[in-house]
């Protein structure tokens, strides 16, 4: 197809149309002005129109007006009845002629308005023939009164157009058995990647829709007057050009659109879109059922520490403060996780937060940035805890020279290493036996998280190695799905 000469089009259309910048000198015009002028293009180009084609009184004011609005507000304005004298050539006889005048903004690439369009209907034979009827033109005739009241509901009616146009909600209208796009709201280009849609049926527009039931949900309405209605319908639908399908969520109504006679002509489209809402709501129940799980496994581990803090010892005291310190360091952990939506921890943040109590120059740490799972990190926690409670005790952090140092690593298996070495402590030797400190360490690293953990009492401190495989600790997205 060869390109399209507008100019050409311009000059042929048969209502009188010309152009003017904004100092209102003559940019264009077609031939219908021409001849309803008199004059040539020559004569007119360059020149202000109210020079050329003065008018002083009332009428002159209207028209500049609308003209001056237009380049103010960037909006179409209406005249729908004016009197204007014409003068056809220059120096000739002056007639004075009536007019209906639409002005409509041409924008330049920044959207701000760089020319005035009129397109104006010649109404002097109107006037003519009521003048002949001896109305008076002093009041406002009939024929006038429905000029102007056309002319309000054609405004009205751009005013809705915008007002669909504009909404939040998402509006469209199919025309034909083909469902052809005659109309589509700014919402709906949005929702369908700003793709064309005017002039193309559903299946065109949208080729990843035709499988999906939807073409023959309106090929229903259109034939049956079937009104559908969906909540949080689930689609797959190209959100971005050259993108795949991404899974979609709609509230929307299908509704037959019906001419005077009741035969259906189209289908009117409206909805909105929740898919940001459904993605929360299923995000939250997750959420929801993580913590679930998670608050009745640390109830297992609260009763299990409590058990087993109590039956180590006789002394009720050193008990009960054993047992609120175990209990801390969950209460952190789970602060930690909090903060996170119960999804994952910095092991970094973790090991400082677990160590914070000491002295600064006793603890040093140090490790790549890695993410762990809400399981490893209430597991961590309470390892953290037990190794460090007992090096305060009996180990580096007892005495003023003793030094506690932390690292964690990926080895090439993606297994989680976390290493606890102390120096300058007392002389330690293995327990004669297991206390609960040993067993729930060997829990929370064989049991809970499936890893292995090696301790040993060395001349210059207590050594531990934990390695946990990459399912037990990796921090994975929550799916939609």
């Amino acid at each position: 197809m060869g390109e399209v000469d507008y100019a050409r089009i311009f000059d042929v259309l048969p209502s009188p149309f010309m152009v003017v910048d904004k100092e209102l000198r003559y940019i264009a015009a077609n031939r219908a002005y021409l001849e309803t002028t008199g004059r040539s293009f020559d004569e007119i180009a360059g020149q202000k129109v109210f020079e050329l084609f003065p008018n002083p009184g009332e009428s002159g004011d209207r028209l500049r007006a609308s003209i001056d609005k237009v380049m103010a507000t960037g909006q179409p304005d209406t005249l729908a009845y004016l009197a204007y004298p014409i003068s056809r050539s220059s120096g000739g006889e002056v007639e004075n002629r009536y007019w209906t005048a639409v002005h409509v903004p041409v924008l330049d690439a920044d959207g701000s308005v760089k020319y005035v369009m009129q397109n104006t209907v010649d109404v002097t034979e109107f006037a003519r023939i009521r003048a002949a009827a001896t109305v008076p033109f002093t009041s406002l005739s009939a024929e006038t009164r429905l000029i102007e009241r056309t002319r309000e509901v054609e405004a009205a009616n751009a005013d809705f157009r915008r007002l669909f146009q504009q909404a939040p909600a998402f509006f469209a209208i199919l025309s034909g058995p083909t469902h052809v796009f005659t109309f589509a709201s700014d919402s709906y280009q949005r929702l369908v990647g700003g793709r064309r849609l005017l002039g193309c049926s559903v299946g065109e527009a949208m080729p990843e829709v035709r499988d999906q039931g939807f073409i023959e949900l309106l090929d229903r309405v259109f034939v049956e007057g079937y009104v559908h209605q969906a909540e949080g319908a689930r689609l797959m639908l190209v959100r971005d050009e050259g993108k795949a399908p991404e899974e979609t969520f709609l509230d929307f109504s299908y509704h037959p659109i019906r001419d005077p006679s009741g035969e259906i002509t189209g289908v009117f489209v409206q909805g909105t879109d929740r898919t940001e809402s459904v993605r929360a709501a299923r995000r939250q129940r997750l959420l929801i059922d993580e913590l679930n799980h998670r608050v009745n496994n640390t109830l297992a581990t609260v009763q299990s520490i409590a058990a087993q803090t109590l039956r180590s010892t006789a002394d009720t005291i050193k008990a009960r403060e054993a047992f609120q310190a175990r209990i801390q360091a969950l209460s952190k952990a789970h602060s930690m996780l909090s903060d996170r939506s119960w999804h994952d921890t910095e092991i970094g943040r973790l090991v400082c937060q677990e160590l914070s109590a000491y002295e600064g120059a006793q603890v040093h740490y140090a490790g790549p940035e890695l993410v762990v799972n809400s399981k490893c990190t209430i597991a961590l926690a309470l390892l953290l805890h037990e190794l460090a409670t007992n090096a305060a005790k009996h180990g580096a952090l007892s005495v003023p020279d003793g030094v506690v140092a932390v690292s964690w690593r990926e080895d090439p298996e993606k297994n989680l290493v976390l290493e606890w070495s102390e120096n300058g402590g007392p002389a330690v030797s293995a327990p004669s036996r297991r206390g609960f400190g040993s067993r729930l360490l060997d829990t929370v690293v064989t049991g809970e998280l499936g890893g292995q953990l090696d301790v040993r009492y060395e001349p210059t401190g207590i050594f531990a190695r934990l390695v946990i495989p990459p399912a037990a600790y990796i921090a994975q997205e929550l799916a939609l799905g």
